[in-house]
């Protein structure tokens, strides 16, 4: 018999096993030799037969979808690989007869192209079979079935209407899919409907009220039904639900009479619950072992009726099962044959309870007792069992089949016996290798299995790694092992170093399986162990090596500690491990992760947490662990309040005493001291200086510093160096004084650590390069001697190093080098003790000269009339001789395009930074000719000049007049002078000058304009209506538009302005006209009112008018022929009888009987009866404004005597 050795097992020649052993960093490490009937992953050793063993195939379902291809999978593996066959509905599947069908190379697995072909061709059951020369394999039986999504059947629903209180279903019934769809309840927004434990969907998808409410009514609940395999979704048609009041039911009768479902028109009352479902008292419900039972009750009731569930006869299973639906589904998952039984639902509310009992019966398919069949490896003339156990119910039957046939129509073989589920095998020989299956079944299900039997005859081997390392603690149990397999079974004996004998006594233990186990390893045992395994077929031998190690413990335990609360506090933890173990320690605060607060510091040794608080008080646990072992140690942390003292005085510590140098290395010291009082104010920091007294004697320098609650320091020191050290303490009052010196720590000399830095080079003069760095301090030099080697190349192809020795300065200075050349530069430091690192390499320039060469083609480019664009192209590198710093543009004004304006011969210049080839000239001159150069600079100076170019620029806008006044001012005339623009800058073709009134108010009047002439410097305004203030803007043209103004407000003197218009008035003829046309109008007036006063009757028309009164017509009393005075508000009102056109003139109808436009009193009417209306002056003030002297009628008298008044 083949097996694999080399774990501890009671069970001795079982062909698999994997056990941990005692020790926690020792394990036994088995590599399988074969795999199971199920094909795990597992190694096979090369070269030996194997019977097939399948290793992946699909499930026993396998729903597909017609969008994608179907894959069939059917992997298997074996020595030689097998070959793959497929049956479909128990016959013959010839894959390559069917184009649509392909399998996969060194695979049995199905790809059918749905693409072209019909999936419902593909339905049925398939069987795979994986053969070689030593059996067969056989597959599940997968049966394919076409996913489903069949389409919801149309009908109608008419609107339901209810009472408020009646319970109420809605049905959803969706249509029967393949696999079945997920229901849920939305609304029109696709929002899920609310549930409650009042309104919620049962487990067949509808929707149930346990009472409905006003506030259910709503036209769009819709049922969806999502079906997963497809990924699509489908509703149901809105239902809509009106819930009524039992007196709006009886109104609304009428109208749902014929559209409509009603519901329950009985009043409704509190009532107690009831079972919507399930019906009656009891129901029965039956489920499969392992699977998911779901029982549900839903109740009505008003008010709402709580559920509960109990099992009759027992507890439920409290991990297993849960509530949903708001209690009224119990769910169990994983159900076992202890899930038998009598559960109770119970409905309750105020007025009472109900109670339904389901009857739980659970069957079970067939499954496991002790696992699948194990494959058999032996050798020939050894014996072996099959055992197939299982379990169900009800109990399943067992039928034996190999390769893939029953085993009755198998050859005869008298090495087997078959009894119900296990078959004997006794005495095999090599031909009696095959693949059994084991096919159990019930009405629900079925399990089928392969399992081999291969006879081999096989030599032994050791699968343990050779030369494999073993590490242990001394004291601690030892596990060596030699993992092994052969047919027949190898005998396993171990030997140590010299093989002197074989290693089966005290202190030693030879496991079954191989295993040599070291109770109690002490440093003796240590070496070199070899294992040999044989059989009759031959030997082999293996060689494992042991290490002991010492074990890691905690030498120094941290302390229990009491701190008051705003101290500090200090758990120290300091280890001792084996030299080749490198340990790791944590801290944990009850058992957990320290706090993320910058208030703990953890070190290697120790833990220190600063301002303590309460929160901060625990158990503090210190974790040591290596890659062997680990070791552990708690301390009590308690915080207490502060004890109140009198009032305590302050002060700065006291120096620390008693410095201590200890593990002295080259570069690193540990220094200790002893912290001096603190007086009454912690200790808040070290700070530790050191002298340097062979460099810089009586100087100190801060070194390091550590916080308050340390005492030693890791300090790293430098080569070369006398070292004193001291340290200081600092509290909240101040530092203190320093401690005594410590003994001088002399550090060894060696080569220098580092180069100079700020490498540069650069020349002063135009044939020479200077090269500058910053010396290395004393401290830095790290020993005797030193100096710095210098070197240089030009960066060009194939020069060569030229190195100096520079000692006590920094800076070198190279002659007779090319003008403006580029340099590599290095300097290292070298003292007596060697040489530094290699130094970077730096990049300098010789000295500079002036530039050789002006820029080129160059030209100007007008943009305006004071801005132009400069171009050249630049000069060539190797001609500026230097960093280029810029160009510089000289330019100037020749002339002035105008002959009033002087010439400007002033040089000006404007600097461009950089290698640029362009620029802006701005602030230039309009109408002017001028000239430029441009020069390239360096560091030393200005190149020279290139040729200079001319360019004008065009006219522009003028400058503003350089003077106006006022001349000759009158009331409605005055003469206006200027001088021309100072800038003309171009022809002057004219000026614009803009005037307007400003009256007390500082309010402008309407503005003028004229257009003056080119060579005019004057101008006189007549008729100009008077105000008290005039102002003048007044600016000149050129064909570029127009410049700036020149503004002037001149005030006019009221005094001269009244007597010129009274002699003026008096003088006019016009004005003694109109005075006699007034005093003719006035007799006229008279002598008609006189007319109409004697007058006898009234006209019918009066009297009708007398009868209706308008209050906003009021005529002239009829006793003194006097005239009513009307208010502004009322010249603005039409009168009656009038129409009011749109542009706000009125117009009269032929009807009336007026007096039309009388002067300016047109506003004015005669009555029926003779009577005036109005008054002279009919516009109102606001007219009088808005007309002034505009108007083209004949003055009003009245206007024109107040006109005078207002000069008067």
């Amino acid at each position: 018999m083949l097996t694999v050795t080399g774990c501890p097992s009671p069970n001795v020649g079982q062909p698999f096993c994997l056990s941990p052993l005692m020790s926690a960093s020792l394990y036994c490490h088995i590599v399988f030799l074969f795999a199971d009937s199920l094909g795990e992953n597992t190694k096979v050793l090369p070269g030996l037969p194997q019977p097939p063993t399948i290793t992946h195939q699909s499930p026993k379902e396998y729903i597909m979808d017609p969008r994608e291809n179907i894959i069939i999978h059917c992997d298997a593996k074996g020595k030689p690989h097998p070959s793959f066959s497929w049956t479909r509905n128990g016959t013959h599947f010839d894959v390559e007869q069917d184009p649509n069908v392909i399998m996969r190379p060194h695979s049995g697995t199905l790809v059918v192209d749905l693409s072209r072909a019909r999936p419902e061709n593909f339905e049925g059951v398939f069987q795979c079979t994986a053969r070689n020369k030593y059996g067969s394999a056989v597959s599940n039986n997968i049966v394919i079935r076409q996913s489903k999504s069949p389409l919801w059947s149309k009908e109608k629903f008419k609107p339901i209407v209810v009472q408020e209180g009646v319970s109420l279903v809605l049905p959803c019934r969706p249509p029967a899919g393949l696999p079945p769809p997920i229901i849920f309840w939305m609304d029109n927004n696709f929002q899920k409907l609310p549930q409650s434990k009042r309104v919620s969907q049962s487990l067949n998808g509808d929707l149930y009220f346990s009472n409905v409410r006003r506030e259910d009514s709503r036209n769009d609940y819709i049922c969806y039904a999502r079906f997963t395999h497809t990924q699509t979704i489908q509703q149901k048609q809105p239902i809509t639900v009106k819930v009524l009041n039992p007196d709006a039911i009886n109104d609304t009768m009428a109208d749902y009479y014929n559209d409509t479902e009603l519901l329950n028109e009985a009043p409704v009352d509190e009532r107690k619950p009831t079972f919507l479902i399930p019906s009656g008292h009891s129901s029965a419900k039956m489920v499969l072992r392992g699977h998911v039972l779901e029982m549900e009750c839903i109740a009505e009731g008003l008010p709402t009726p709580e559920v509960s569930w109990t099992k009759v006869s027992g507890d439920l299973p409290g991990r297993r099962a849960s509530f949903l639906h708001f209690n009224k589904t119990l769910r169990i998952v994983n159900v076992s044959e202890s899930d038998a039984g009598d559960y109770r639902c119970t409905a309750r509310n105020q007025l009472g309870s109900a109670q339904h009992t389901i009857s739980v019966a659970v069957k079970a398919a067939p499954y496991w007792i002790s696992g699948p069949p194990k494959n058999l490896v032996l050798a020939p003339g050894e014996s072996g069992v099959l055992t197939c156990r299982a379990s169900g119910t009800p109990k399943p039957s067992i039928m034996w089949s190999r390769n893939g046939g029953p085993i009755e129509n198998s050859p005869k073989d008298i090495s087997r016996k078959v009894e119900d589920d296990t078959i004997i095998f006794t005495d095999v020989q090599t031909d009696s290798s095959a693949v059994y299956q084991c096919n159990i079944s019930n009405p629900y299900g079925y399990l089928l299995s392969n399992a081999f039997v291969n006879v081999l005859s096989e030599p032994p081997r050791v699968l343990t790694p050779a030369n494999k390392l073993y590490q242990v603690i001394e004291n601690r149990p030892a596990l060596m092992d030699c993992s092994s397999f052969g047919s027949p079974i190898p005998k396993i004996t171990w030997f140590k170093d010299s093989r002197a004998s074989t290693l089966d006594g005290d202190p030693y233990i030879l496991h079954d399986n191989g295993t040599l186990e070291i109770q109690v390893a002490q440093a003796q045992h240590k070496g070199k162990y070899t294992c040999v395994a044989t059989n009759m077929l031959g030997i082999y031998e293996n060689h494992v090596y042991l290490e002991t190690k010492e074990p890691t413990h905690i030498i120094k335990l941290p302390d229990d500690k009491v701190v008051q609360r705003g101290r500090s506090v200090l758990f120290e933890c300091k280890v001792k491990h084996d030299k080749d173990l490198f340990p790791s320690l944590i801290w944990l605060k009850d058992d957990e992760e320290l706090p993320d607060d910058e208030r703990f510091i953890v070190e290697f040794d120790s833990l220190s947490i600063t301002d303590v608080s309460e929160r901060d008080a625990g158990t503090y646990t210190c974790i040591v662990n290596t890659t062997l072992d680990h070791d552990s140690a708690t301390a009590e942390l308690t915080v207490v309040e502060p004890t109140p003292a009198p009032a305590v005085l302050h002060g700065r510590p006291d120096p620390p005493t008693d410095l201590e140098l200890t593990d002295q290395k080259k570069r690193s010291v540990q220094l200790t001291w002893i912290p001096g009082e603190e007086h009454n104010s912690p200790i808040e920091e070290f700070v530790i200086q050191y002298e340097d007294s062979l460099h810089r004697r009586g100087h100190w320098h801060d070194l390091a510093r550590v916080p308050g609650t340390k005492t030693t320091a890791h300090l790293k020191l430098s080569p070369h160096v006398y070292y004193t050290f001291r340290v200081l303490a600092r509290n909240a009052v101040g530092l203190s004084e320093p401690s005594s010196p410590s003994r001088m720590y002399k550090t060894d000399p060696a080569a220098p650590d580092q180069n100079p830095k700020d490498v540069r080079g650069s020349g002063t003069e135009h044939n020479n390069l200077v090269i500058t760095w910053q010396p290395l301090s004393g401290l830095q030099s790290n020993g005797p001697g030193l100096h710095y080697k210098v070197s240089w190349r030009q960066k060009r192809p194939g020069s060569d190093w030229t190195t100096v020795t520079v000692a006590n300065n920094s800076r070198f200075t190279v002659s007779g080098t090319p003008t403006f050349s580029p340099y590599e530069i290095k300097v290292q430091a070298v003292n007596d003790h060697g040489d530094g690192p290699e130094p970077a390499v730096a990049l300098g320039y010789s000295g500079e000269d002036l530039p050789l060469s002006a820029p080129t083609n160059v030209r100007a480019t007008v943009v305006n009339s004071t801005l132009a664009e400069l171009h050249w192209d630049p000069v060539p590198l190797h001609l500026i001789r230097g960093h280029v710093q810029g160009y510089k543009v000289y330019y100037w004004r020749r002339h002035n395009l105008h002959k009033h304006n002087p010439d400007h011969m002033e040089k000006r210049i404007l600097t461009f930074s950089g290698n640029h080839s362009h620029g802006m000239l701005p602030g230039l001159h309009p109408f002017s000719h001028y000239s430029f150069n441009v020069r390239v600079f360096n560091k030393k100076g200005d190149g020279p000049p290139s040729t200079a170019q001319q360019f004008k620029t065009p006219e522009g806008e003028p400058g503003p007049p350089v003077s106006l006044s006022v001349t000759d001012p009158s009331l409605d005339s005055l003469t206006l002078e200027w001088s021309p623009p100072h800038e003309h800058n171009g022809h002057i073709t004219g000026y614009d000058l803009k005037y307007q009134p400003v009256n007390n108010s500082n309010e402008l009047g309407p503005e003028e304009e004229l257009a003056l002439a080119a060579n005019e410097t004057s101008v006189t305004l007549k008729n100009l209506k008077y105000s008290p203030r005039y102002r003048f803007y007044l600016n000149a043209r050129t064909s570029a538009g127009a410049g700036p103004a020149f503004s002037l407000e001149h005030a006019v003197k009221l005094e001269e302005a009244v007597t010129s218009r009274q002699v003026d008035i008096a003088t006019q003829g016009w004005f003694i006209g109109l005075m006699c046309a007034i005093a003719l109008l006035i007799l006229v007036l008279l002598i008609i009112c006189f007319i109409q006063r004697n007058k006898g009757g009234k006209y019918p028309v009066k009297e009708k008018e007398d009868a209706h009164t308008d209050p906003e017509f009021q005529p002239m009393k009829d006793d003194d022929c006097t005239f009513v005075e009307y208010s502004d508000n009322e010249d603005h009102k039409p009168l009656k009888g009038s129409r009011t056109p749109s542009n706000g003139t009125v117009k009269r109808d032929d009807s009336d009987d007026s007096l039309v436009d009388y002067g300016e009193g047109g506003d004015g009417q005669f009555n029926e009866d003779g009577s005036f209306i109005g008054q002279y002056s009919g516009k109102s003030s606001s007219r009088d404004n808005a007309e002034g002297q505009e108007s083209s009628g004949a003055p009003s008298p009245i206007n024109a005597m107040n006109s005078l008044n207002s000069f008067v």
